[in-house]
């Protein structure tokens, strides 16, 4: 009987469960946005913690008909239980997600493996983008190399190692001093009247908008930059051009490229021998990366965003490691 491995994610934003195979491949990789009221810029915890729950629910009959197609059982569960890997990193929202999957492994008596959002995300993009390049995920992973977190609650660049517990250590080196990439476009979508998030709408307007925009302002130096400055000059643009949706959004979405630019030019002379990685769900934008992809890989749209596919690969490889000294 196959063996199947399951990975939950609850994110401030999104609902993730996925199942990969024992041979890596992954077979359901189900995810769901949280509603966010018009108008608003995010959840609070308690209220991303409720939609977590109810969304969960819904995730239970696609478990079920995963292992009726496949005739598998379920090996070993595994749950994204912080944002990084990092001492005091912490977020509610991920108390649903390491619950449901106690009570899984607890109920069908398989090991449960626990695991940061952000080494999900890293597993996730290094899963898509090795297949894209026709690499081998166990061996490309076994490897140190760098990784930008692009995302509305992340704005980091990451060191990653090989690590015999947890499969990939995530160590931040730089990034943002101030707000995120995700959350400064989030914050002019929704000034603009865009539905929460607002990043597609943004791009399609940005990628449209053929004509020259103002340059906007790159705050960056050696591995991090600053993005509240940015914000400001975005909503005087905004006013001057009497709510101009696709001005602004190109102003913005190249002034996040240029600075992810400049990131990625002084990382590789800070270490010119390894490779990057691109991940988080700025990085599935189609005006930013034709910037960034002579610099490094990125992954197809579904694996970039919030998913709960790198928690089920690194779960799997996780036990496999657990099989061969057990």
């Amino acid at each position: 009987m196959k063996k199947l491995f399951l990975g939950l994610d609850t994110s401030n934003y999104t609902t993730s469960a996925a199942v990969c195979d024992e041979d890596g491949r992954i077979l359901l990789n189900r995810k769901k946005l949280l509603p966010v009221k018009e108008g608003e810029r995010g959840l609070r915890q308690s209220d991303a913690v409720f939609h977590h729950v109810r969304a969960m629910e819904e995730t239970a009959e696609a478990m079920r008909e995963i292992r009726r197609e496949t005739a598998g059982n379920i090996t070993a569960v595994g749950c994204s239980v912080a944002p990084r890997d990092a001492e005091g990193s912490y977020m509610p929202c991920f108390l649903v997600g390491s619950g449901v999957g106690r009570m899984a492994s607890a109920v069908l008596d398989v090991p449960l493996y626990s695991f940061s959002h952000q080494a999900g995300h890293m597993m996730a993009a290094a899963y898509s983008a090795c297949e894209k390049h026709g690499l081998v995920l166990s061996e490309w992973i076994n490897k140190p190399f760098l990784a930008f977190h692009i995302s509305g609650g992340t704005t980091d660049i990451i060191h990653t190692t090989p690590d015999a517990e947890k499969i990939l250590q995530a160590e931040r080196i730089g990034g943002t001093l101030d707000i995120n990439a995700g959350q400064l476009i989030d914050r002019l979508g929704v000034k603009m009247g865009l539905p929460f998030p607002c990043g597609a709408a943004m791009d399609t307007m940005a990628v449209a908008h053929k004509e020259k925009v103002p340059k906007a302002p790159v705050t960056v130096k050696e591995l991090s930059c600053n993005l509240s400055g940015l914000e400001n000059k975005a909503l005087q643009l905004l006013e001057e051009t009497d709510n101009n949706k696709p001005v602004v959004s190109k102003y913005v979405l190249h002034a996040v490229a240029m600075t992810l630019l400049k990131l990625t030019e002084n990382l590789e002379k800070a270490y010119p021998d390894l490779p990057i990685l691109y991940a988080g769900g700025v990085m599935s934008s189609r005006y930013v990366r034709p910037y960034l992809e002579p610099h490094g890989m990125f992954a197809d749209a579904v694996y970039a965003s919030d998913n709960a596919a790198g928690t089920a690969l690194l779960t799997a490889e996780s036990w496999r490691r657990g099989a061969e000294h057990g």
